[in-house]
């Protein structure tokens, strides 16, 4: 596979190579390709638990944010300054 690159892309992995991050460039588009594949998994991932929100909220699975957070801030106060 023959792959076009824009200049300033070239550079980049020119510039890679030059500070010895990587000694190939088959090694460099392998760890960019495996990283891509990682953001994807996180997408796929984030999605679905979006997903599952979202039919929580339909159903009316949800508490009040205010409250929740006023009692994470009495936990955090709590711990900062516990009664002696």
């Amino acid at each position: 596979m023959n792959v076009d690159l824009k200049p300033e892309q070239e550079q980049f992995v020119q510039q890679q190579l030059e500070k010895g991050r990587f000694s190939t460039v088959d090694e460099l588009i392998g760890t960019a390709l495996s990283l891509l594949s990682e953001q994807e998994q996180r997408l796929e991932a984030l999605r679905q638990q979006i997903a599952v929100g979202t039919e929580q909220i339909q159903q009316g699975k949800v508490v009040d944010g205010e409250a929740t957070f006023g009692r994470l801030q009495a936990k955090i106060s709590q711990m900062s300054h516990p009664e002696v």
